[in-house]
């Protein structure tokens, strides 16, 4: 299968890129190089003679119509989105644009080419969204997202999520188009980009830095190691039923300050300090502006119709992403200077 992967040199997409390949996939690899962007996550398979690189924008129509004359593919897997919810509220209007907008010109560039090609049956238009567009879950109710729980995005970049979910799904009903749906809890594992919580956790503890935990740490998330996320969207993709959505969770629930400590004390086991744990670094901030409380998925439709289920309980992720991020410091510190890291974002 010939795979255009937009958004590939980005966290989620490398790793789909990476593991494609080495399942014997051939990729195309469009990304647009935007400041989360990195090329360095797909190094390993930069030579391969079934991968390919094309910087180009999501938004510019002239440009993907190009790639798709020039590469044929047979399945598009969208991941390109911009996704800091922190961003979103300084700058909604970038997330309106990539992941509205952009997802709109994707999709009538895959149809030109679809329907150009004379539709063939086996092409598959794969769009990757969040479990955010599902709002919020109460702390204390034993409730999961399932494909079917209705839609309440609560910031700039779930709305803006909802909205491209929205588009592929009507492209879908009103012109044909063959696609699926994934809508995947929080990730996390190597090549994470700085500004998400894991990586500042273990970067300002290596740092000696305050490690903020944003209002009391109660937030709960479901987390998905990224390995897993590829494989669960390569399958989703090939098995997949066409016009159906698929939710895919981690199994993973844990309170954000939870999760800080228990990188904290990987840390002081891989890595320690003489003055002390990594976790006297904690440093409790002002809430962000309509934080959510709570997301979790139930993934038993994807476990019961494609047979996937987690491979990496949380344990074992955190151990390998915390010491993956020991063992790289050239990769995060080539970051480390880009806008906006390192300080506090989305205050409102």
């Amino acid at each position: 299968m010939k795979l255009l992967v937009t958004g590939g040199a980005g966290f989620i997409g490398s790793a789909v890129v990476r593991l494609a390949v080495s399942r014997g996939h051939e990729v195309v690899n469009l990304d647009a190089l935007t400041y989360a962007a990195c090329l360095e996550n797909v190094a390993e398979v930069a030579d391969h003679p079934s991968y390919a690189f094309v910087q180009a924008d999501i938004r510019d129509r002239a440009a993907l119509d190009r790639v798709f004359a020039a590469h044929a593919p047979d399945a598009v897997m969208h991941l390109a989105a911009e996704s800091h919810v922190d961003r979103s509220i300084d700058g909604p209007g970038t997330f309106v644009q990539t992941n509205v907008t952009g997802t709109f010109h994707l999709l009538e560039a895959a149809r030109a080419y679809w329907t150009g090609a004379g539709r063939p049956e086996g092409f598959r238009f794969h769009h990757v969204s969040t479990d955010e567009v599902f709002g919020a879950l109460p702390l204390d109710a034993d409730t999961r997202f399932t494909e079917d729980t209705p839609y309440d995005p609560r910031s700039p970049y779930s709305a803006s999520k909802a909205a491209s979910d929205h588009l592929v799904r009507a492209w879908h009903e009103t012109y044909g188009l063959p696609v699926i749906l994934t809508n995947c809890s929080n990730n996390y594992g190597p090549f994470h980009f700085p500004e998400k919580l894991i990586p500042v956790v273990i970067l300002n503890a290596l740092a000696v830095r305050p490690i903020p935990v944003y209002g009391q740490g109660r937030n709960v998330r479901d987390w998905l190691f990224v390995e897993d996320h590829a494989d669960a969207l390569l399958l989703a993709i090939r098995q997949g039923q066409v016009g159906r959505t698929y939710a895919i969770g981690g199994g993973a629930e844990v309170a954000n300050l939870d999760l800080v400590q228990r990188v904290c004390a990987i840390l002081d086991r891989l890595s320690p300090r003489a003055e002390g744990p990594y976790a006297d670094l904690i440093t409790f901030v002002p809430d962000r502006p309509g934080h959510d409380l709570r997301y979790a998925i139930d993934a038993t439709r994807i476990r019961t119709e494609l047979g996937w289920r987690p491979g990496v309980t949380l344990s074992e992720g955190l151990e390998r992403t915390v010491r993956w991020y020991l063992d790289n410091p050239a990769w995060w510190r080539a970051l480390a200077a880009r806008d906006g890291v390192g300080r506090r974002l989305g205050t409102g």
